[in-house]
């Protein structure tokens, strides 16, 4: 009877586990190296769109993170002064229909703790914090802080922007500061005032800023995040950020804003970076996922969605390729990588497109949207159709059988 195959997952974020979980559900012998004492996410939101939900019902937890989540009504940009609306797209009532999944809003402690308990915890070794891999012979062997090795046959770097993983394959390439910093708070619905902020997922756009609001908690709270064009390049999303220097810096804004952010009790700041996209993501049974592979601005709200994505459609590709793990890691890498690099840069456009400083090119912007939804009132304003109709999960593959490889 041939061996299981072994599978060791460096980093438990929701694209690790997602993968994981894909995996196990394929009968593949699979364990998550998380370097924190436990795994758990900080207080922020995020957003899923109807690509990434997808794979979540795929994996049967729909149910679960639903009980977690909000729907916004629609997509909506306002403008950073009058609080006039921009463009509108409708989504939900819609995109069930148009994609055959919602768009939903989730603190993203909600959302990873979704993961974590469908996880077996027997599949989870905590406080292992990776410091290389290499591949020998037809192994690939990870080392850890406290001397350890371990032997597996797939490795998958789900460790993020900073992952020792790709250091391990590439070396050194350290990210791209991109000249944005992002504040970002939580506020609990019973302390605003009724109708402050709408029931949408609300894009502010404004000179050198883009402010996103929406609920999360199925409409307890509010995340709010502010980027700004500025040149602060401490990237740890456990910084405390000052509320004096926030409200300086939007004084001039509507004062919905204004508010908003007057009743955060706690709010965190940190630099945006991102990379250039990899030409290549593998090396024999080693292979990058999610924000190792591909960080990206948050402008397009993909990085979770293009993380989740990756782990559903690694664990396809293993499926498909039991008996040869380099040729699957090769077919994951040549189907994943066109996708995410083109969200990667549509994101890092949608920065620019944002925050114009000119009058009169945010001018022509708007007026170019008002055309757009003039000619065709459906389409979404930044044109991501063609992320959020995409599913990976169909995906099968020329040796993709039905039902999951857990029974072969």
């Amino acid at each position: 009877m041939a061996r299981t195959t072994r599978v060791a997952v460096v980093g438990g974020g929701l694209g690790g586990l997602t993968a994981a979980l894909a995996l196990i559900a394929r009968g593949f012998d699979v364990t998550v190296y998380e370097q924190a004492h436990e795994l758990g996410e900080i207080g922020a939101g995020v957003q899923l769109a109807p690509n990434a939900m997808k794979v979540l019902m795929a994996l049967g937890l729909e149910k679960q993170v639903l009980s977690a989540a909000f729907e916004p009504d629609a997509h909506v940009v306002r403008n950073w002064k009058t609080g006039s609306i921009t463009a509108t797209t409708q989504m939900k009532g819609v995109y069930h229909q148009q994609f055959n999944a919602g768009y939903y809003t989730f603190h993203r402690a909600d959302l990873h703790a979704v993961l974590v308990k469908a996880l077996p915890t027997e599949r989870v070794r905590l406080s292992s914090k990776c410091t290389g891999v290499r591949n020998v012979g037809d192994k690939a062997v990870l080392d850890f802080t406290d001397g350890t090795q371990v032997e597996t046959d797939v490795v998958i770097g789900a460790d993020g922007i900073h992952s020792v993983i790709r250091q391990s394959l590439f070396g050194d390439q350290p990210p791209r500061f991109t000249g944005v910093v992002c504040w970002r708070g939580l506020v609990p619905t019973s302390s605003l005032p009724p109708d402050l902020v709408s029931k949408d997922m609300t894009a502010w756009f404004g000179p050198h800023s883009t402010i996103v609001t929406y609920y999360v908690r199925g409409g307890e709270m509010v995340n709010w995040a502010a980027f700004f064009e500025q040149d602060w390049r401490q990237e740890s999303w456990r910084i405390e950020g000052d509320k004096g220097e926030v409200l300086e810096t939007y004084k001039d804004w509507h004062p919905a804003i204004n508010q908003l952010v007057s009743k955060t009790e706690r709010l965190y700041k940190w630099a945006l970076f991102d990379r250039e996209p990899l030409p290549q993501w593998t090396e024999g049974r080693i292979t990058l996922l999610g924000d190792s592979a591909h960080p990206m601005l948050p402008y397009l709200a993909q990085g979770a969605c293009m993380a989740v994505e990756d782990g559903y459609a690694l664990a396809l590709a293993l499926e498909r390729h039991p008996d040869n793990v380099t040729l699957a890691l090769k077919e994951y890498e040549a189907e994943r990588r066109p996708r995410t690099a083109r969200v990667q840069l549509n994101s890092r456009a949608r920065a620019r497109i944002n925050q114009l400083e000119s009058p009169l090119s945010r001018w022509k912007r708007d007026i170019g949207y008002a055309i757009k939804k003039f000619i065709n009132p459906a389409k979404h304003t930044y044109g991501v159709e063609w992320i959020y109709g995409h599913d990976v999960t169909e995906n099968k593959g020329p040796e993709r059988t039905s039902g999951l490889a857990g029974s072969r």
